[in-house]
């Protein structure tokens, strides 16, 4: 009877083990990549600029926008519209800008290219400054 105390002691210390994590096998299909992926921009850095006057009043939003991208990653400009504007003109303004200099890599359904409509937010903030900055 002494030894039902540890083996229950036992497999509760089992029992809060973590599951293994999951293997990724090197040779498996398409059945493993997911079924969409949606463009993904891939410029190195955003061409979205923040208008310097709202940005000295500290003024931040988001803006969504809806683009279409090909099936080669090439924006359609004329099919850019602003889903849902920040509230702030200039901002929306500054979002529509930078459109046309964002690169793209394509859309994706089972592993193919393929031509898409999606939403891209566009976000407006001011990085918090540090201790060390604001003494400057």
């Amino acid at each position: 009877m002494k030894r039902l105390p540890m083996i229950c002691l036992a497999l509760a210390a089992l029992s809060c083990r973590g599951k293994p994590a999951p293997t990724v096998d090197a040779t498996a299909t398409d059945s493993a990549r997911p079924a969409f992926e949606p463009p993904v921009v891939i410029n190195a850095e955003s061409p979205v600029r923040y208008p310097p006057a709202t940005f000295q009043r500290n003024v931040e939003g988001a803006v969504m926008l809806r683009l279409f991208v090909d099936s080669l990653g090439r924006l359609s400009p004329e099919s850019t519209r602003i889903m849902e504007g920040s509230g702030v003109a200039a901002l929306d303004s500054a979002a529509l800008a930078g459109v046309p200099a964002m690169k793209f890599a394509p859309a994706r359904r089972n592993g193919r290219p393929v031509a898409s409509s999606f939403l891209q937010p566009v976000q407006f903030r001011r990085r918090e400054r540090t201790a060390s900055e604001g003494e400057r």
